[in-house]
Parts: structure tokens; sequence; C-alpha cells
């Protein structure tokens, strides 16, 4: 799988993390960044990584920041993008099944490494269930974009 990966200065270190993860277990990752403990803009990163999950040039994105809150918010703001801040999996796996979520966000100050790469996991290995009622709900969401 294509994944894209960014994060602000206040999360590198678990976005290194995630990222060696997810390179062992066989994924692509595409990282925008930031690659420093020098401050940042967090939008400068997860827009493109999350850019890149809209227009197909990945599968899923994970983005992150001290809380996840403004990695989020800037993730959803691309069109095609559902974007869920998670810290627990069953969070993970629900947003999957149900909101065929397309990027996670995690918050590095609000969770540790091994529930983030619990949660990463989880999230990666869980597909959307297909059901109609939740189909319907997405495409509900997507519509809003227009």
């Amino acid at each position: 799988m294509k994944i894209s990966i960014a994060c602000d200065h206040g999360a590198l270190s678990l976005k290194n993390d995630i990222k060696e993860h997810l390179e062992s277990l066989g994924h692509e990752v595409h990282d925008f960044g930031t690659h420093t403990l020098d401050s940042c803009d967090y939008p400068d990163m997860i827009a493109p990584a999350a850019k890149a999950v809209a227009d197909g040039e990945c599968d899923r994105g994970i983005v992150l920041c001290t809380t996840g809150i403004g990695a989020s918010i800037v993730a959803n703001k691309i069109k095609g993008v559902r974007c869920a801040l998670l810290s627990d999996v069953l969070s993970a796996r629900m947003t999957r099944l149900h909101n065929d979520t397309n990027v996670m966000a995690l918050g590095a100050g609000i969770i540790g490494k091994n529930l983030a790469l619990e949660i990463v996991d989880v999230w990666l290995e869980t597909a959307f269930s297909g059901d109609a009622r939740h189909q319907r709900r997405i495409d509900k969401i997507t519509a809003l974009e227009s």
C-alpha cells in the first residue's frame, strides 16, 4: 500500500517511528516532512500529504501534530479526504468500517508509540464494510464538498 505521511516539529519522532514500522511491513511511504525539529507550520506538510491521497497518488495518509487536531482540520479541508483523529483502537476500526476514512490523524503528545502503532495497524487492516447505509452517509458527506 502507498501511504503518505506528514507531521510538524511536535510529532517528528512519532512520525519517524510510524514510517519505520510501515516500511518494515512492506508499505511504500511518501514522507512529506517535516524532517527536522525546527519550528514549522503544519499546514505546509499536512495539506500536500492529504492531497496525495485525494489525487490517488497514495492509497491512505497519516498526519500528525502534537494534538492531532490541527492536522485533522487541515486534512479535512482537502476535497476527497475523510480524516479521523484517532486515539484508540476501537475508533480506528469503526472509522474504517463505517466511514471509509482515507486519512488518519494522530496526536504525538496524546498517545505513545506502542498505542500509535497498534492504531495504525488496525486502521490499515480494516476494510470498509460496504454496507448500503454507511455508503449512503458517505455519499452525503461527499456531497457537502460541492
